[in-house]
């Protein structure tokens, strides 16, 4: 009886706050502070003809360090949980076989999908995108690759040379923002270019492009781990 009382209570609570915040709720018809500036000033002083998501890579280029980061340290914990020993490494996993259905349209798509990844991360300024989206897709094409053809090789070293290469190159141009332009990751170290093609927005499509590798790499070794360690003998 006092258990149902009590939940009564904490109910007609939260009746009463959410019910508070739906009357005095004012909705703002204009955009002021900064989100004015992005929308009024942004176009011009990125060049992007997306500009969501190109201030991801710019005003908020410390942001989307971190969150890099992030990712790096969660594959890395990932992989340090599933790390098996070399005998391990030379174990064949044993299935009951692939379809034919899901053999073809591997070698069908995962070409593709690779493709429409580089696409969507090289044409980020322009697009709905950007390099956290076009990694992601490259890394699903390697996950149906490995469901097609469970004991297929995955170059670990290629991956952690793309990893490395391509971090190391985005921390460079967000420090050459600083020494060259107006912050770090500033775009416009290098010229914008004609606005609305795809040499524009300055360094944007190169920064998205280093993003997408390694976002593309960090899951890609997340999946090469997870694969080795569903090896059986």
């Amino acid at each position: 009886m006092l258990r149902n009382l009590l939940i009564s209570l904490l109910l007609l609570s939260f009746v009463y706050i959410f019910y508070n915040l739906y009357v005095g709720f004012t909705p703002k018809t204009e955009l002021d502070g900064i989100a004015a500036h992005y929308a009024d000033k942004g176009a011009a002083e990125i060049g992007a003809a997306n500009l969501v998501t190109a201030v991801v890579v710019t005003y908020r280029g410390f942001d989307t360090l971190g969150e890099v980061t992030i990712l790096f340290l969660t594959a890395s914990i990932i992989g340090f949980f599933l790390k098996l020993t070399e005998a391990d490494e030379n174990k064949v996993i044993i299935h009951r076989g692939t379809s034919e259905l899901l053999a073809t349209s591997s070698n069908l798509l995962v070409p593709i999908i690779i493709l429409f990844g580089i696409y969507v991360f090289m044409n980020g300024h322009l697009t709905p995108g950007g390099g956290f989206q076009g990694g992601a897709i490259i890394a699903s094409a390697i996950a149906l690759a490995i469901l097609a053809n469970p004991n297929m090789h995955i170059n670990h070293q290629i991956i952690l040379w793309v990893e490395s290469i391509s971090g190391v190159v985005f921390v460079l141009m967000g420090v050459l923002g600083i020494l060259l332009a107006g912050g770090f990751l500033d775009n416009r170290i290098l010229p914008q270019g004609q606005f609305g093609t795809l040499l524009s927005a300055g360094a944007i499509p190169i920064i998205y492009s280093f993003i997408g590798l390694k976002v593309g790499a960090e899951i890609s070794n997340i999946l090469e781990k997870y694969q080795k360690s569903q090896k059986e003998s």
